[in-house]
């Protein structure tokens, strides 16, 4: 044996502490592209929320005049209404599903760190 055992232990916590330095720049990179995406998917609902408020409020006001001139002002805005409401749910299905789609776990991350350990067991044998 060339090298003596505080030089092996020396060597090994520079290498853990490499290997770990390692594993969280992993993890941060993998959480911050998670994160932009549930920011991209969230910031997309808001737009749509907002988009949708401003021209079912338009549209709702010209098509509920429309409808007064064949019905009663009342159904013509219960009418105009019910599709507004069907709008919104496809939105927020829509959203929802986007927001499913994130993955908070950095599987990258947990597959390096099993390799990791694999390869220390070897090395301590």
């Amino acid at each position: 044996m060339d090298e003596s055992v505080g030089e092996l232990v020396s060597q090994l916590t520079t290498d853990l502490g490499q290997l770990t330095r390692q594993e969280l720049a992993l993890a941060k990179a993998e959480l911050q592209a998670e994160a932009k995406k549930a920011g991209k998917g969230a910031g997309m609902l808001g737009g749509a929320a907002f988009a949708g408020w401003m021209v079912a409020l338009f549209i709702s006001l010209t098509v509920m005049w429309a409808l007064d001139e064949a019905m009663d002002l009342i159904w013509a805005a219960l009418i105009v209404a019910a599709v507004w409401a069907l709008v919104g749910a496809v939105l927020a299905m829509t959203g929802r599903k986007e927001l499913r789609e994130v993955d908070p776990k950095p599987d990258q991350t947990v597959e390096s760190l099993k390799e990791d350990a694999k390869w220390l067991k070897t090395r301590n044998s």
